[in-house]
Protein backbone atom coordinates (compact mmCIF):
# COMPACT_ATOMS: atom_id res chain seq x y z
CA UNK A 1 0.00 0.00 0.00
CA UNK A 2 2.94 2.18 1.05
CA UNK A 3 4.68 1.26 -2.32
CA UNK A 4 1.47 1.75 -4.61
CA UNK A 5 1.01 5.92 -2.49
CA UNK A 6 4.88 6.68 -3.29
CA UNK A 7 4.44 5.38 -6.95
CA UNK A 8 1.13 7.86 -7.13
CA UNK A 9 2.76 10.52 -5.53
CA UNK A 10 5.97 10.31 -7.99
CA UNK A 11 3.33 10.04 -10.80
CA UNK A 12 1.60 13.39 -9.70
CA UNK A 13 4.57 15.21 -8.94
CA UNK A 14 6.11 14.25 -12.72
CA UNK A 15 2.51 15.27 -13.77
CA UNK A 16 2.75 18.32 -12.68
CA UNK A 17 6.75 18.95 -13.17
CA UNK A 18 7.79 21.57 -15.88
CA UNK A 19 10.88 21.61 -17.56
CA UNK A 20 12.68 24.48 -19.25
CA UNK A 21 13.94 24.30 -22.94
CA UNK A 22 16.08 27.15 -24.00
CA UNK A 23 15.46 27.51 -27.61
CA UNK A 24 18.19 29.32 -29.25
CA UNK A 25 15.97 30.36 -32.61
CA UNK A 26 14.26 32.83 -30.29
CA UNK A 27 16.98 33.17 -27.83
CA UNK A 28 14.35 32.34 -25.34
CA UNK A 29 13.21 29.76 -22.63
CA UNK A 30 10.35 28.08 -22.64
CA UNK A 31 8.75 26.25 -20.24
CA UNK A 32 6.68 22.93 -21.18
CA UNK A 33 5.49 20.14 -19.36
CA UNK A 34 7.32 17.10 -18.30
CA UNK A 35 7.36 14.57 -21.39
CA UNK A 36 6.20 16.66 -23.92
CA UNK A 37 7.36 16.15 -27.07
CA UNK A 38 9.62 18.29 -29.77
CA UNK A 39 6.47 19.59 -31.63
CA UNK A 40 4.63 20.41 -28.26
CA UNK A 41 8.15 22.51 -27.47
CA UNK A 42 7.72 24.09 -31.15
CA UNK A 43 3.93 25.04 -30.34
CA UNK A 44 4.93 26.65 -27.36
CA UNK A 45 8.29 28.81 -29.49
CA UNK A 46 5.37 29.98 -31.29
CA UNK A 47 7.32 31.25 -33.93
CA UNK A 48 6.91 30.75 -38.06
CA UNK A 49 9.45 28.38 -39.31
CA UNK A 50 8.97 27.90 -43.49
CA UNK A 51 9.28 24.08 -44.54
CA UNK A 52 10.15 23.19 -40.68
CA UNK A 53 10.59 22.10 -38.21
CA UNK A 54 11.40 18.51 -39.49
CA UNK A 55 13.82 17.63 -36.70
CA UNK A 56 15.77 19.82 -34.06
CA UNK A 57 19.26 19.77 -32.45
CA UNK A 58 18.53 18.88 -28.84
CA UNK A 59 21.98 19.52 -26.97
CA UNK A 60 23.68 18.93 -30.33
CA UNK A 61 22.48 15.75 -31.29
CA UNK A 62 19.98 15.09 -34.29
CA UNK A 63 16.44 13.93 -32.46
CA UNK A 64 13.24 13.75 -34.30
CA UNK A 65 10.42 15.55 -33.76
CA UNK A 66 8.85 12.63 -31.96
CA UNK A 67 11.15 12.97 -28.78
CA UNK A 68 10.08 13.82 -25.31
CA UNK A 69 11.71 16.03 -22.77
CA UNK A 70 12.19 14.49 -19.48
CA UNK A 71 15.22 17.38 -18.38
CA UNK A 72 15.94 21.08 -19.10
CA UNK A 73 17.55 20.96 -22.32
CA UNK A 74 18.96 23.09 -25.62
CA UNK A 75 17.20 23.29 -28.47
CA UNK A 76 17.68 24.72 -31.75
CA UNK A 77 14.16 23.29 -34.35
CA UNK A 78 15.62 22.71 -37.82
CA UNK A 79 13.90 23.57 -41.45
CA UNK A 80 14.81 21.75 -44.68
CA UNK A 81 17.34 24.46 -44.78
CA UNK A 82 19.51 22.83 -42.67
CA UNK A 83 21.75 19.46 -43.58
CA UNK A 84 20.31 17.10 -40.77
CA UNK A 85 16.98 18.62 -41.68
CA UNK A 86 16.79 17.64 -45.28
CA UNK A 87 18.44 14.09 -44.30
CA UNK A 88 15.17 13.41 -42.50
CA UNK A 89 13.58 14.76 -44.88
CA UNK A 90 15.25 12.43 -47.57
CA UNK A 91 15.46 9.13 -45.51
CA UNK A 92 11.35 9.33 -44.52
CA UNK A 93 10.94 9.58 -48.38
CA UNK A 94 13.11 6.54 -48.87
CA UNK A 95 10.38 4.73 -46.23
CA UNK A 96 7.57 5.76 -48.90
CA UNK A 97 9.24 4.54 -51.85
CA UNK A 98 10.15 1.41 -49.53
CA UNK A 99 6.72 0.81 -48.89
CA UNK A 100 5.18 1.78 -52.31
CA UNK A 101 7.37 -1.15 -54.01
CA UNK A 102 6.85 -3.61 -51.30
CA UNK A 103 2.82 -2.35 -51.69
CA UNK A 104 3.15 -3.19 -55.48
CA UNK A 105 5.65 -5.90 -56.06
CA UNK A 106 6.22 -8.06 -52.61
CA UNK A 107 8.75 -10.42 -54.33
CA UNK A 108 10.59 -7.34 -55.94
CA UNK A 109 14.10 -6.09 -54.41
CA UNK A 110 14.19 -2.42 -54.35
CA UNK A 111 18.23 -0.73 -53.85
CA UNK A 112 18.52 2.99 -52.74
CA UNK A 113 21.33 3.72 -54.10
CA UNK A 114 24.66 6.73 -54.76
CA UNK A 115 23.00 10.26 -55.92
CA UNK A 116 23.13 11.16 -59.20
CA UNK A 117 21.88 13.78 -61.05
CA UNK A 118 20.41 15.93 -58.15
CA UNK A 119 18.67 12.65 -56.84
CA UNK A 120 19.31 8.78 -56.19
CA UNK A 121 19.60 6.01 -58.55
CA UNK A 122 17.72 3.58 -57.63
CA UNK A 123 17.65 -0.20 -58.44
CA UNK A 124 13.88 -2.30 -58.87
CA UNK A 125 14.67 -6.25 -59.15
CA UNK A 126 11.14 -7.25 -60.44
CA UNK A 127 12.10 -10.22 -62.47
CA UNK A 128 11.69 -7.81 -65.54
CA UNK A 129 13.00 -4.65 -66.91
CA UNK A 130 11.82 -1.50 -65.30
CA UNK A 131 9.35 -0.04 -67.48
CA UNK A 132 7.86 3.62 -67.24
CA UNK A 133 4.63 2.79 -66.28
CA UNK A 134 6.26 0.84 -63.34
CA UNK A 135 7.27 3.69 -62.65
CA UNK A 136 4.26 5.91 -62.70
CA UNK A 137 2.41 3.21 -60.54
CA UNK A 138 5.32 3.19 -58.03
CA UNK A 139 4.86 7.32 -57.93
CA UNK A 140 0.66 7.56 -57.73
CA UNK A 141 1.12 4.84 -54.83
CA UNK A 142 3.56 7.05 -53.00
CA UNK A 143 1.26 10.18 -53.57
CA UNK A 144 -1.50 7.80 -51.83
CA UNK A 145 0.33 7.29 -48.98
CA UNK A 146 1.67 10.64 -48.30
CA UNK A 147 -2.03 12.07 -49.13
CA UNK A 148 -2.79 9.64 -46.12
CA UNK A 149 -0.66 11.52 -44.04
CA UNK A 150 0.23 7.91 -42.21
CA UNK A 151 1.89 8.19 -38.80
CA UNK A 152 5.49 6.92 -38.87
CA UNK A 153 6.19 4.96 -35.45
CA UNK A 154 9.94 4.41 -33.89
CA UNK A 155 9.92 1.45 -31.88
CA UNK A 156 13.01 0.27 -29.80
CA UNK A 157 13.54 -3.47 -28.63
CA UNK A 158 16.53 -5.93 -27.93
CA UNK A 159 18.34 -6.13 -31.17
CA UNK A 160 17.36 -10.06 -31.22
CA UNK A 161 13.57 -9.25 -31.51
CA UNK A 162 14.54 -6.55 -34.72
CA UNK A 163 16.80 -9.45 -36.32
CA UNK A 164 14.05 -11.76 -36.18
CA UNK A 165 11.55 -9.48 -37.18
CA UNK A 166 13.35 -8.11 -40.42
CA UNK A 167 14.10 -12.23 -41.33
CA UNK A 168 10.75 -12.81 -41.47
CA UNK A 169 10.02 -10.42 -43.24
CA UNK A 170 13.29 -11.52 -45.96
CA UNK A 171 14.85 -8.41 -45.12
CA UNK A 172 18.69 -10.00 -45.43
CA UNK A 173 20.48 -7.18 -45.67
CA UNK A 174 19.58 -5.28 -42.51
CA UNK A 175 19.45 -8.60 -40.83
CA UNK A 176 23.31 -8.75 -41.66
CA UNK A 177 23.64 -5.45 -40.73
CA UNK A 178 22.25 -5.85 -37.17
CA UNK A 179 23.62 -9.32 -36.38
CA UNK A 180 27.02 -7.60 -36.75
CA UNK A 181 26.60 -4.91 -34.25
CA UNK A 182 27.14 -5.59 -30.67
CA UNK A 183 24.54 -3.26 -28.84
CA UNK A 184 21.79 -4.58 -26.46
CA UNK A 185 19.26 -2.61 -27.98
CA UNK A 186 17.90 -1.19 -31.14
CA UNK A 187 14.89 0.59 -33.23
CA UNK A 188 13.38 0.37 -35.93
CA UNK A 189 10.46 2.33 -38.42
CA UNK A 190 6.99 1.23 -38.75
CA UNK A 191 4.12 2.56 -41.05
CA UNK A 192 1.48 0.98 -42.10
CA UNK A 193 2.07 -2.70 -42.10
CA UNK A 194 5.89 -1.88 -43.32
CA UNK A 195 8.58 -1.90 -41.35
CA UNK A 196 12.68 -0.21 -42.03
CA UNK A 197 15.67 0.85 -40.29
CA UNK A 198 17.32 3.82 -41.12
CA UNK A 199 20.41 5.22 -39.26
CA UNK A 200 18.63 9.13 -38.26
CA UNK A 201 15.53 10.58 -37.81
CA UNK A 202 12.46 10.52 -40.37
CA UNK A 203 9.63 12.75 -40.12
CA UNK A 204 6.70 11.39 -38.04
CA UNK A 205 3.91 11.49 -40.69
CA UNK A 206 4.24 10.92 -44.27
CA UNK A 207 1.96 14.05 -44.85
CA UNK A 208 4.86 16.28 -43.85
CA UNK A 209 6.46 15.45 -47.60
CA UNK A 210 5.29 17.83 -49.84
CA UNK A 211 7.10 17.20 -52.76
CA UNK A 212 9.12 14.45 -54.04
CA UNK A 213 9.85 12.94 -58.12
CA UNK A 214 10.17 9.73 -59.56
CA UNK A 215 11.25 9.23 -62.80
CA UNK A 216 12.55 6.13 -65.16
CA UNK A 217 16.10 6.49 -65.05
CA UNK A 218 18.24 4.08 -67.73
CA UNK A 219 17.67 0.62 -65.99
CA UNK A 220 16.05 1.88 -62.70
CA UNK A 221 14.86 4.46 -61.51
CA UNK A 222 15.95 8.48 -60.32
CA UNK A 223 14.30 9.56 -56.86
CA UNK A 224 14.34 13.27 -56.93
CA UNK A 225 14.04 15.77 -53.57
CA UNK A 226 13.20 19.21 -52.58
CA UNK A 227 16.93 21.80 -53.09
CA UNK A 228 18.32 22.45 -50.05
CA UNK A 229 18.44 25.91 -51.20
CA UNK A 230 14.92 26.30 -52.19
CA UNK A 231 12.33 23.62 -50.69
CA UNK A 232 9.01 24.28 -52.81
CA UNK A 233 11.31 23.47 -56.31
CA UNK A 234 13.10 19.76 -57.17
CA UNK A 235 16.78 20.09 -57.52
CA UNK A 236 17.16 20.67 -61.50
CA UNK A 237 17.53 17.25 -63.13
CA UNK A 238 21.12 17.05 -64.56
CA UNK A 239 22.17 13.82 -66.79
CA UNK A 240 24.65 12.47 -65.59
CA UNK A 241 25.86 9.27 -67.91
CA UNK A 242 29.71 9.03 -67.14
CA UNK A 243 28.70 9.03 -63.37
CA UNK A 244 26.19 5.98 -64.10
CA UNK A 245 28.59 4.42 -65.30
CA UNK A 246 31.34 4.67 -62.11
CA UNK A 247 28.38 3.69 -59.97
CA UNK A 248 28.03 0.85 -62.38
CA UNK A 249 31.51 -0.74 -62.55
CA UNK A 250 31.64 -0.31 -58.91
CA UNK A 251 28.74 -2.76 -58.62
CA UNK A 252 30.95 -5.33 -60.91
CA UNK A 253 33.58 -4.49 -58.57
CA UNK A 254 31.37 -5.41 -55.27
CA UNK A 255 30.17 -8.72 -56.96
CA UNK A 256 33.99 -9.62 -57.39
CA UNK A 257 34.42 -9.54 -54.02
CA UNK A 258 30.94 -10.69 -52.77
CA UNK A 259 30.50 -7.23 -50.94
CA UNK A 260 28.37 -5.08 -51.20
CA UNK A 261 26.98 -3.83 -47.93
CA UNK A 262 28.04 -3.61 -44.33
CA UNK A 263 26.91 -6.59 -42.86
CA UNK A 264 28.58 -8.64 -45.55
CA UNK A 265 31.76 -6.60 -44.71
CA UNK A 266 31.30 -7.04 -41.15
CA UNK A 267 31.20 -10.89 -42.11
CA UNK A 268 33.75 -11.13 -44.39
CA UNK A 269 36.12 -9.15 -41.47
CA UNK A 270 35.09 -11.62 -39.29
CA UNK A 271 36.03 -14.78 -41.40
CA UNK A 272 39.52 -13.43 -41.95
CA UNK A 273 39.33 -11.63 -45.24
CA UNK A 274 40.15 -8.24 -44.54
CA UNK A 275 43.71 -9.01 -46.48
CA UNK A 276 41.51 -10.31 -49.96
CA UNK A 277 39.41 -7.44 -49.26
CA UNK A 278 42.58 -4.90 -49.38
CA UNK A 279 44.77 -6.93 -52.01
CA UNK A 280 41.94 -6.67 -54.31
CA UNK A 281 40.48 -3.32 -54.21
CA UNK A 282 43.89 -1.76 -54.94
CA UNK A 283 44.30 -4.37 -57.69
CA UNK A 284 40.96 -3.55 -59.11
CA UNK A 285 41.77 0.22 -58.60
CA UNK A 286 45.39 0.28 -59.92
CA UNK A 287 43.75 -1.68 -63.53
CA UNK A 288 41.38 1.36 -63.59
CA UNK A 289 43.91 4.19 -63.43
CA UNK A 290 46.43 1.71 -65.48
CA UNK A 291 43.63 1.81 -68.09
CA UNK A 292 42.89 5.35 -68.18
CA UNK A 293 47.04 5.46 -68.71
CA UNK A 294 46.52 3.81 -71.95
CA UNK A 295 43.59 6.06 -73.06
CA UNK A 296 45.96 8.83 -72.43
CA UNK A 297 48.84 7.25 -74.40
CA UNK A 298 46.72 6.40 -77.24
CA UNK A 299 45.58 9.59 -77.65
CA UNK A 300 48.46 11.41 -77.56
CA UNK A 301 47.36 13.93 -74.97
CA UNK A 302 49.78 16.26 -73.93
CA UNK A 303 47.90 17.68 -70.60
CA UNK A 304 45.97 15.75 -68.53
CA UNK A 305 44.05 17.90 -66.50
CA UNK A 306 42.87 16.23 -63.09
CA UNK A 307 39.90 18.20 -60.81
CA UNK A 308 37.90 16.54 -58.13
CA UNK A 309 36.30 17.77 -54.74
CA UNK A 310 38.11 18.27 -51.53
CA UNK A 311 39.82 14.94 -49.99
CA UNK A 312 39.18 12.92 -53.12
CA UNK A 313 42.65 11.96 -53.46
CA UNK A 314 43.85 14.08 -56.85
CA UNK A 315 47.22 14.17 -55.50
CA UNK A 316 48.02 10.59 -54.85
CA UNK A 317 45.88 9.83 -58.35
CA UNK A 318 48.27 12.08 -60.14
CA UNK A 319 51.62 10.82 -58.71
CA UNK A 320 50.28 7.43 -58.98
CA UNK A 321 49.61 8.17 -62.82
CA UNK A 322 52.65 9.72 -63.12
CA UNK A 323 54.35 6.43 -62.57
CA UNK A 324 52.24 4.12 -64.94
CA UNK A 325 52.48 7.20 -68.15
CA UNK A 326 56.33 6.66 -67.53
CA UNK A 327 55.97 2.92 -68.23
CA UNK A 328 54.05 4.13 -71.16
CA UNK A 329 56.59 5.41 -72.67
CA UNK A 330 56.42 8.97 -71.76
CA UNK A 331 58.34 11.40 -68.98
CA UNK A 332 55.63 13.11 -67.24
CA UNK A 333 56.25 16.20 -65.48
CA UNK A 334 53.48 17.34 -62.35
CA UNK A 335 52.17 20.78 -61.88
CA UNK A 336 49.84 22.37 -59.27
CA UNK A 337 46.84 24.81 -60.29
CA UNK A 338 47.67 26.33 -56.90
CA UNK A 339 50.85 27.75 -58.29
CA UNK A 340 48.82 29.81 -60.76
CA UNK A 341 47.18 31.77 -57.53
CA UNK A 342 46.92 35.71 -58.13
CA UNK A 343 49.17 37.45 -55.68
CA UNK A 344 46.72 37.71 -51.96
CA UNK A 345 45.77 40.98 -52.20
CA UNK A 346 44.69 40.45 -55.54
CA UNK A 347 42.28 37.76 -54.43
CA UNK A 348 38.64 38.43 -55.57
CA UNK A 349 36.28 38.67 -52.44
CA UNK A 350 32.95 37.23 -51.54
CA UNK A 351 29.69 38.70 -50.62
CA UNK A 352 31.42 38.51 -46.77
CA UNK A 353 34.39 40.43 -47.86
CA UNK A 354 36.08 37.57 -47.44
CA UNK A 355 38.94 36.58 -49.45
CA UNK A 356 37.61 33.77 -51.75
CA UNK A 357 40.27 31.88 -52.81
CA UNK A 358 37.39 28.97 -54.11
CA UNK A 359 36.88 30.97 -57.04
CA UNK A 360 38.38 30.98 -60.70
CA UNK A 361 39.13 34.42 -60.12
CA UNK A 362 41.53 33.20 -57.48
CA UNK A 363 43.97 31.44 -60.41
CA UNK A 364 45.46 33.47 -63.41
CA UNK A 365 44.12 32.52 -66.09
CA UNK A 366 45.83 34.20 -68.19
CA UNK A 367 49.13 33.36 -67.30
CA UNK A 368 48.69 30.12 -67.22
CA UNK A 369 47.25 29.91 -70.58
CA UNK A 370 50.53 32.01 -71.97
CA UNK A 371 52.59 29.63 -70.76
CA UNK A 372 50.99 26.27 -71.39
CA UNK A 373 50.80 27.26 -75.21
CA UNK A 374 54.61 28.35 -75.07
CA UNK A 375 55.37 24.95 -73.66
CA UNK A 376 53.06 22.60 -75.90
CA UNK A 377 55.03 24.88 -78.91
CA UNK A 378 58.21 23.56 -77.46
CA UNK A 379 59.55 26.55 -75.70
CA UNK A 380 61.22 27.10 -72.15
CA UNK A 381 59.35 28.55 -69.79
CA UNK A 382 60.03 29.57 -66.24
CA UNK A 383 57.15 28.07 -63.97
CA UNK A 384 56.19 29.94 -60.73
CA UNK A 385 55.85 28.58 -57.12
CA UNK A 386 52.80 30.24 -54.88
CA UNK A 387 54.33 30.94 -51.44
CA UNK A 388 51.46 30.33 -49.27
CA UNK A 389 53.00 31.96 -46.01
CA UNK A 390 53.45 35.03 -47.83
CA UNK A 391 50.93 35.33 -50.35
CA UNK A 392 53.15 36.24 -53.26
CA UNK A 393 53.77 34.92 -56.45
CA UNK A 394 57.40 33.87 -56.78
CA UNK A 395 60.42 32.69 -59.35
CA UNK A 396 63.10 30.19 -58.50
CA UNK A 397 64.42 29.41 -61.44
CA UNK A 398 62.20 26.13 -62.11
CA UNK A 399 62.48 25.84 -66.27
CA UNK A 400 60.17 23.55 -68.14
CA UNK A 401 60.67 22.66 -71.38
CA UNK A 402 58.66 19.32 -72.94
CA UNK A 403 59.85 17.05 -76.04
CA UNK A 404 57.86 14.85 -78.02
CA UNK A 405 57.78 11.99 -75.41
CA UNK A 406 56.96 14.11 -72.37
CA UNK A 407 53.46 14.98 -71.19
CA UNK A 408 52.26 17.56 -68.33
CA UNK A 409 49.93 16.04 -65.87
CA UNK A 410 48.13 19.59 -64.19
CA UNK A 411 46.16 18.67 -60.41
CA UNK A 412 44.08 21.69 -59.43
CA UNK A 413 39.96 22.25 -58.28
CA UNK A 414 39.53 23.94 -61.34
CA UNK A 415 41.73 21.76 -63.74
CA UNK A 416 38.10 20.65 -65.64
CA UNK A 417 37.00 24.63 -65.90
CA UNK A 418 37.34 25.52 -69.33
CA UNK A 419 37.99 28.78 -68.51
CA UNK A 420 41.59 27.32 -67.66
CA UNK A 421 42.44 26.59 -70.48
CA UNK A 422 40.67 28.13 -73.25
CA UNK A 423 43.59 28.86 -75.16
CA UNK A 424 44.79 25.51 -75.33
CA UNK A 425 43.59 22.99 -78.39
CA UNK A 426 41.02 20.42 -77.57
CA UNK A 427 43.29 17.46 -79.03
CA UNK A 428 46.17 17.74 -76.48
CA UNK A 429 43.97 17.92 -73.64
CA UNK A 430 42.95 14.89 -71.86
CA UNK A 431 40.34 15.79 -68.89
CA UNK A 432 40.28 13.26 -65.48
CA UNK A 433 37.86 13.93 -62.37
CA UNK A 434 38.54 11.90 -59.11
CA UNK A 435 36.16 11.28 -56.26
CA UNK A 436 35.48 9.26 -53.75
CA UNK A 437 31.87 8.19 -55.72
CA UNK A 438 30.56 5.02 -53.86
CA UNK A 439 31.70 2.77 -51.68
CA UNK A 440 29.03 -0.13 -49.79
CA UNK A 441 25.57 0.45 -48.34
CA UNK A 442 24.55 0.10 -45.06
CA UNK A 443 22.08 -1.73 -46.42
CA UNK A 444 19.57 -1.80 -49.40
CA UNK A 445 17.72 1.16 -48.26
CA UNK A 446 20.68 3.14 -46.51
CA UNK A 447 23.38 4.62 -49.00
CA UNK A 448 26.82 6.36 -47.26
CA UNK A 449 27.05 9.58 -48.59
CA UNK A 450 30.12 9.97 -50.69
CA UNK A 451 30.53 13.64 -49.14
CA UNK A 452 31.36 11.84 -45.54
CA UNK A 453 33.52 9.64 -46.53
CA UNK A 454 35.20 12.90 -47.84
CA UNK A 455 34.87 14.50 -44.61
CA UNK A 456 36.27 11.74 -42.38
CA UNK A 457 39.44 11.26 -45.11
CA UNK A 458 39.88 15.21 -44.80
CA UNK A 459 39.40 15.12 -40.73
CA UNK A 460 42.25 12.57 -41.20
CA UNK A 461 44.25 14.04 -43.10
CA UNK A 462 44.13 17.75 -41.66
CA UNK A 463 44.91 16.37 -38.30
CA UNK A 464 47.68 14.79 -39.35
CA UNK A 465 49.35 17.42 -41.86
CA UNK A 466 47.78 20.49 -41.07
CA UNK A 467 47.38 20.45 -37.01
CA UNK A 468 43.62 21.45 -37.76
CA UNK A 469 41.32 19.61 -35.06
CA UNK A 470 38.16 17.75 -36.17
CA UNK A 471 35.86 21.10 -34.95
CA UNK A 472 38.10 23.04 -37.01
CA UNK A 473 37.34 21.18 -40.02
CA UNK A 474 33.67 19.95 -39.62
CA UNK A 475 33.50 24.23 -39.07
CA UNK A 476 34.32 24.48 -42.53
CA UNK A 477 32.65 22.43 -44.32
CA UNK A 478 29.57 24.71 -45.55
CA UNK A 479 32.14 26.80 -47.48
CA UNK A 480 34.00 23.87 -48.90
CA UNK A 481 31.04 22.29 -50.05
CA UNK A 482 29.65 25.96 -51.82
CA UNK A 483 32.96 26.08 -53.66
CA UNK A 484 32.68 22.65 -54.95
CA UNK A 485 29.24 22.98 -55.73
CA UNK A 486 29.82 26.49 -57.62
CA UNK A 487 33.45 24.99 -59.22
CA UNK A 488 33.93 21.46 -59.76
CA UNK A 489 30.96 19.46 -59.53
CA UNK A 490 29.46 21.39 -62.64
CA UNK A 491 32.90 20.20 -64.90
CA UNK A 492 32.17 16.64 -63.96
CA UNK A 493 30.80 15.33 -66.93
CA UNK A 494 33.19 17.07 -69.44
CA UNK A 495 35.84 14.54 -68.35
CA UNK A 496 37.50 12.00 -70.16
CA UNK A 497 37.75 9.33 -67.56
CA UNK A 498 36.26 9.20 -64.04
CA UNK A 499 38.05 8.19 -61.39
CA UNK A 500 36.53 6.53 -58.22
CA UNK A 501 39.13 6.59 -55.32
CA UNK A 502 36.57 5.11 -53.06
CA UNK A 503 37.72 1.78 -51.78
CA UNK A 504 35.75 -0.73 -50.24
CA UNK A 505 37.46 -1.03 -46.93
CA UNK A 506 38.86 2.20 -46.25
CA UNK A 507 35.72 2.93 -43.71
CA UNK A 508 37.50 0.18 -41.40
CA UNK A 509 40.71 1.22 -41.75
CA UNK A 510 39.89 4.78 -41.01
CA UNK A 511 36.99 4.12 -37.88
CA UNK A 512 39.39 3.66 -35.14
CA UNK A 513 42.19 6.66 -36.79
CA UNK A 514 39.38 9.72 -37.14
CA UNK A 515 37.35 8.27 -34.20
CA UNK A 516 39.45 9.81 -31.32
CA UNK A 517 39.54 13.15 -33.31
CA UNK A 518 35.45 13.09 -33.14
CA UNK A 519 35.03 12.51 -29.87
CA UNK A 520 37.25 15.52 -29.20
CA UNK A 521 34.30 17.79 -30.67
CA UNK A 522 32.24 19.51 -27.78
CA UNK A 523 28.85 18.73 -26.66
CA UNK A 524 28.89 22.66 -26.49
CA UNK A 525 29.24 23.68 -30.39
CA UNK A 526 26.65 22.71 -32.71
CA UNK A 527 29.27 20.82 -34.81
CA UNK A 528 29.19 18.24 -31.95
CA UNK A 529 25.63 17.04 -34.45
CA UNK A 530 27.84 16.34 -37.14
CA UNK A 531 31.11 14.67 -35.15
CA UNK A 532 28.18 12.82 -33.38
CA UNK A 533 26.40 11.52 -36.82
CA UNK A 534 29.70 10.07 -38.01
CA UNK A 535 31.02 8.32 -34.84
CA UNK A 536 27.44 6.56 -35.14
CA UNK A 537 27.76 5.85 -39.36
CA UNK A 538 31.71 5.08 -38.52
CA UNK A 539 30.77 2.39 -35.18
CA UNK A 540 28.82 -0.05 -38.69
CA UNK A 541 31.47 -0.99 -39.57
CA UNK A 542 33.94 -3.60 -38.25
CA UNK A 543 37.82 -2.22 -37.68
CA UNK A 544 40.54 -3.39 -40.53
CA UNK A 545 44.48 -2.94 -39.29
CA UNK A 546 46.30 -0.47 -41.78
CA UNK A 547 49.39 -2.88 -41.41
CA UNK A 548 48.76 -4.22 -44.68
CA UNK A 549 47.27 -1.28 -46.77
CA UNK A 550 50.28 -0.94 -49.71
CA UNK A 551 52.70 2.20 -49.38
CA UNK A 552 50.86 3.36 -52.82
CA UNK A 553 47.56 2.68 -51.70
CA UNK A 554 45.44 5.82 -52.09
CA UNK A 555 44.49 5.66 -49.01
CA UNK A 556 48.04 6.41 -47.39
CA UNK A 557 47.70 10.49 -48.45
CA UNK A 558 44.78 10.75 -45.59
CA UNK A 559 46.13 7.65 -42.56
CA UNK A 560 49.72 8.32 -43.04
CA UNK A 561 52.51 6.12 -44.10
CA UNK A 562 52.64 6.65 -47.90
CA UNK A 563 55.71 6.20 -49.97
CA UNK A 564 54.72 9.35 -51.57
CA UNK A 565 55.74 12.53 -51.02
CA UNK A 566 53.23 15.44 -50.29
Amino acid sequence: MTNNSSASRESAEQKNRMVHIRCRNIGETITIPFGSTLFEAFEAAAFEMPFGPVCAYVNNRVQGMNYRFYNNKDVQFLSMHNPSGMRTYTRTLFFVLAKAVEDLFPQGQLIIGAPASHGYYCELRIGRDVQESDVTHISCRMQEIIDANMPIHRIQCPIEDAIALFQRRGMTSKVQLLESQDNLYTYYYKLDTSIDYFYGPLLTRTGMLHLFGLMPYFDGLLLRIPSEKDPSVLEAYVEQKKMLGVIREHHQWQDILGVRTVGEFNKAILAGRATDLINVSEALQAKKLSDIADDITRRKARLVLIAGPSSSGKTTTAKRLAILMMACGLRPYTLSTDDYFVNRVDTPKDENGEYDFECIGALDTALFNQQMTAILRGEEVEVPRYDFPTGRRVYEGRKLRIGPEEIIILEGNHALNPILTQQIPEEQKYRMYVSALTTIQLDDHNHIPTVDIRLVRRILRDYRYRGYSALETIKRCPSVKAGEEKWIFPYQELADATFNSALLYELGVIRDRVMPLLEQVPERVVEYAEATRLRKFLMYFRAVPGDEVPPTSLLREFAGGSSFKY
